[in-house]
């Protein structure tokens, strides 16, 4: 069975940056058995992260996948009968699953091993990327914002969650393009899966 040609199923969330923020960033792994390329390319068919469903339901098994987890804390004031959102402070965790080996690997195999996975972890890294950017849109749309006739800082909520959505869903959707052309004709990762298991 080969893995599904998918990657990066990520959660949608909101917060916003304070200036001197920085995300925390962590690698996962699944261990894989094998000491051929195309063994090791069938064991994550039979072993990858579980993500998301095809257009039929059933769960799809990706490569590597790229998660967060986004929590925050905001402080609303109210002003004068209406309410301000001054400031947003988020806490990030970006997780990159990827597959590793269980054990070592012979000679001839573990060149063309490292140079798979580098070129795996780079385009996690692309996703990473782009949730870090999201994050500093919201940020853009988030403090500073005011809701008049609100002195209980409800309608603030709502308008907020509205305006957050369509960022989440924009970053969600910037994923899932980055992924089709990455492994579309031609693309980085159909040829870097290619040349692993073809061993070029």
């Amino acid at each position: 069975m080969k893995p599904a040609i998918l990657l990066a199923t990520l959660l949608p969330s909101v917060s916003a940056l304070a200036p001197d923020w920085k995300p925390v960033e962590k690698v996962e792994t699944y261990a894989i058995t094998g000491q051929t390329a195309p063994e090791l390319y069938g064991s994550i068919g039979e072993r990858g992260p579980l993500i998301g469903k095809d257009v039929v339901g059933n769960k799809v098994r990706v490569i590597a996948h790229t998660n967060f987890k986004l929590t925050w804390t905001r402080d609303y004031r109210p002003e004068g009968g209406a309410c301000v959102l001054k400031t947003a402070r988020p806490k990030l965790i970006i997780t990159y699953t990827l597959p590793k080996p269980a054990g070592p690997l012979p000679a001839a195999e573990s060149k063309g091993w490292e140079v798979f996975i580098a070129g795996l972890a780079a385009h996690e890294r692309v996703h990473g990327a782009q949730i870090v950017d999201m994050v500093r849109k919201i940020e853009a749309v988030s403090v500073g914002l005011t809701v008049a006739d609100d002195p209980g800082c409800k309608k603030i909520r709502t308008e907020l969650t509205n305006r957050l959505s369509e960022l989440s869903q924009a970053q969600r959707q910037a994923s899932r393009d980055f992924d089709r052309v990455e492994f579309g004709p031609g693309g980085n990762l159909q040829r870097l899966v290619l040349a692993f298991v073809n061993g070029k």
